[in-house]
């Protein structure tokens, strides 16, 4: 399980709609890059990654040797805008970019990356790769994640495909038109949209109150083998941004194998 840590346990669908105002401070701690893969395989995020891979014990701080694989790519998020039927409207819109961190005993993590005024910056870093793979396995196709219920799929024209087991639950193996897919997120989120009734009285926009409650972790308070610290549940905040970034991209995180 891919726990995301955020400050408040808010509604996915209010939050994607948020998701423009994402801070402009700098995120604190990591440094800002010319471009995602500089700021990914910067010697501090390197370092944050280090304490990253060493959290539980799982191996000493000195012993990770992360290195970063790879190109990032874009990270696609279902569209407020597509759900609300708003013509010519993708399904999805870039939210930020991930990168492929891996340790010395195989661990992977995904460092999430937006751009801020002073250039690119990692503002959280998970455990596993989901971004990147399903990226590679859509074939070059439009990869997208449906958070609300953790599914990824991929667009190839006028078709909707599902890349894992919850896209499959909700749209079938072979996949299903766009247009059909459109009413399905229509009539799940279309009641839930920001300015709704259901999100004016406060009803976690969409996200009920059975939703887990989280809460933010910043990339100093990761805890490293020597600290004896716990685990900080397979994420690490890394700067003022994070909390929006997170609440508008996710509430669970599954690894898989």
């Amino acid at each position: 399980m891919r726990t995301v840590r955020t400050a408040t346990a808010l509604g996915l669908l209010t939050a994607l709609v948020a998701l423009g105002a994402l801070p402009a401070a700098a995120a604190e701690g990591l440094p800002a890059a010319p471009t995602p893969e500089q700021a990914a395989s910067a010697p501090q995020t390197l370092d944050t990654l280090s304490r990253f891979f060493a959290r539980d014990g799982a191996l000493a701080r000195t012993a990770a040797a992360p290195r970063v694989e790879g190109a990032s790519v874009p990270v696609r998020i279902l569209s407020p805008d597509f759900v609300a039927g708003k013509p010519g409207a993708p399904v999805a819109r870039v939210e930020f970019r991930a990168s492929r961190a891996v340790a010395s005993d195989g661990q992977k993590a995904s460092l999430w990356t937006v751009k801020q005024a002073g250039g690119w910056q990692v503002v959280n870093i998970a455990t596993g790769d989901d971004e990147i793979r399903y990226a590679e396995l859509g074939g070059g196709g439009l990869v997208f994640r449906e958070p609300q219920i953790d599914a990824w799929y991929v667009q190839k024209g006028t078709k909707v495909l599902p890349l894992d087991e919850d896209a499959v639950r909700a749209v079938g193996r072979n996949g299903t038109s766009l247009a059909a897919y459109r009413s399905r997120v229509a009539r799940a989120y279309g009641d839930k949209l920001p300015g709704s009734a259901y999100a004016r009285k406060g009803a976690a926009g969409g996200y009920d109150a059975a939703s887990p409650a989280v809460s933010a972790v910043s990339a100093a308070e990761v805890p490293t083998a020597a600290d004896g610290g716990g685990g900080v549940g397979g994420t690490v905040a890394a700067g003022a941004g994070l909390g929006v970034l997170l609440l508008a991209t996710t509430a669970r995180r599954r690894r898989r194998a």
